[in-house]
């Protein structure tokens, strides 16, 4: 075992016998008797762990873990005191610690919870690189550490989250650690599929089922088999194709559209939806059922305003990408221009933030990205009183139907302008499912890239 680590203790005896018997384990050891001593190792040396004491004689323990750990997320706090509140822990795991111990504690149990945060989760080797699921904030803690648990299990996992926040990069994540990566990941957009042709896409189907069923062919449970099948916009499907895909989920058998035998499948289902299927279920819109067999394991991905630490990562990684496929050196981002990024709160979360830097990159010139490279919509746009302006209604009244399809026209247009004409994506920014947007984007004629 190795890593480093520092033990911030103001009594010699605990920071020795600490000392030894991580040292016999296999970690570099350093000591600080003192708030001020700690800061100044701290300051000159990148730690793995940091075993901390709150009550020091020139500081708080807590302080120490709240000032430092934010700008170094990869260095981990186990706090330890011998005047132990259920507030005190509390405020530790609030403020970033991993861990809460009590005075006096068991050197076998204090050498485990070591060895635990020395293993760095699977996740961080996963969720990184080509798969873009980036996030070392608070709120992607909890997320983070479940993973590899996840991972490993055969359950169903359903992920929720809004349009945009990385829940197919979650499904790819988990299918990647688990032992069927070596077999297909097979996505499926439920939403952008009517109900025959998703059941024929999940199923497979006979020749002559139905009208231009030409031959037969094998679903996409099937062409899973062995993998994962990722059943993406689960709360689009109507309740018959719930009812079928229940019953294929229970049995671990489809039957083709058309066909009277049923075929074995072995495939592990991860599912995801923006919307809330607990109102569903209430509102008779979603089977209980079907709910309770999809919500085995429940993952939730916050949105982007929720984890604003993420932000620079995650633009910075953006930039890359973008320099790398336009083949121009990386731009660097001003600290102006990256607390503009910070503060907007991205409706559209990591998807809109990926789209507005690539714009960024594409449309700046100089080797720098400033405030003024940024498109003028995250930096206020319109006023609030305008805003309301907007809303008054006028003397002669007017057509409300034709006020709102007009404004829903000049959002759809900048949702695909901002989309780079993308439908699926746009209808993702708006909250729309992919239908009602293809609906209204023919009867607006709004151009997109989509045929």
């Amino acid at each position: 075992m190795s890593g480093r680590l520092l033990i911030v203790d103001d009594e010699p005896n605990i920071r020795e016998v600490l000392r030894i018997v991580l040292e016999a384990e296999g970690y570099s050891v350093d000591e600080a008797a003192t708030y001020h001593e700690a800061m100044q190792c701290l300051d000159r040396t990148e730690f793995d762990l940091v075993i901390c004491d709150i009550f020091l004689p020139d500081g708080n323990g807590l302080d120490l873990v709240r000032s430092y750990h934010g700008g170094h997320p990869n260095t981990h706090f186990v706090v330890v005191t011998a005047r132990t509140t259920p507030a005190h822990a509390m405020t530790a795991l609030r403020d970033g610690a991993v861990e809460y111990l009590s005075k006096p504690f068991d050197v076998e149990e204090l050498k485990l919870v070591v060895a635990k945060q020395m293993i760095r989760p699977a996740s961080e080797l996963v969720l990184s690189g080509p798969l873009d699921f980036i996030g070392r904030s608070r709120a992607m803690r909890p997320l983070f550490e479940r993973i590899p648990q996840v991972a490993r299990s055969d359950a169903t996992v359903l992920i929720t989250g809004e349009s945009g926040t990385g829940k197919e990069l979650l499904a790819r994540a988990i299918h990647t650690a688990s032992p069927r990566a070596g077999r297909l990941f097979v996505p499926v957009n439920c939403g952008a599929l009517p109900e025959g042709l998703l059941e024929s896409e999940l199923f497979g189907h006979v020749r002559g089922s139905f009208t231009g069923a030409v031959r037969d062919k094998r679903g996409l449970m099937q062409e899973a088999s062995g993998g994962t099948l990722f059943l993406d916009e689960i709360g689009e499907i109507s309740a018959n194709t719930q009812v079928k895909l229940l019953r294929a989920l229970q049995e671990k058998r489809v039957r083709p559209v058309g066909d009277n035998r049923e075929l074995d499948v072995d495939v592990r289902v991860l599912a995801a939806t923006n919307k809330d299927l607990v109102q569903q279920v209430k509102d008779g819109l979603f089977r209980e059922d079907f709910y309770y067999r999809i919500n085995v394991i429940h993952l939730h991905v916050p949105p982007l305003r929720e984890r604003r630490d993420d932000i620079p990562e995650l633009a910075r990684h953006f930039v890359l990408r973008a320099c790398t496929r336009l083949g121009v050196e990386t731009k660097p981002i001003h600290r102006d221009a990256m607390s503009v990024l910070e503060h907007y709160p991205w409706p559209g979360n990591v998807r809109e933030l990926e789209n507005v830097i690539e714009r960024t990159v594409a449309m700046e010139p100089s080797p720098l990205i400033t405030v003024s490279s940024l498109p003028r919509s995250l930096l206020g746009g319109e006023s609030d009183a305008a805003r309301t302006a907007a809303a008054v209604l006028p003397e002669g009244g007017l057509d409300v139907e034709a006020h709102l399809d007009g404004v829903r026209r000049e959002l759809m247009r900048q949702a695909l302008e901002r989309c780079g004409g993308v439908q699926k994506d746009a209808a993702r920014l708006l909250r729309m499912t992919y239908r009602a947007f293809r609906y209204h984007a023919e009867k607006f004629n709004l151009t997109t890239t989509e045929e």
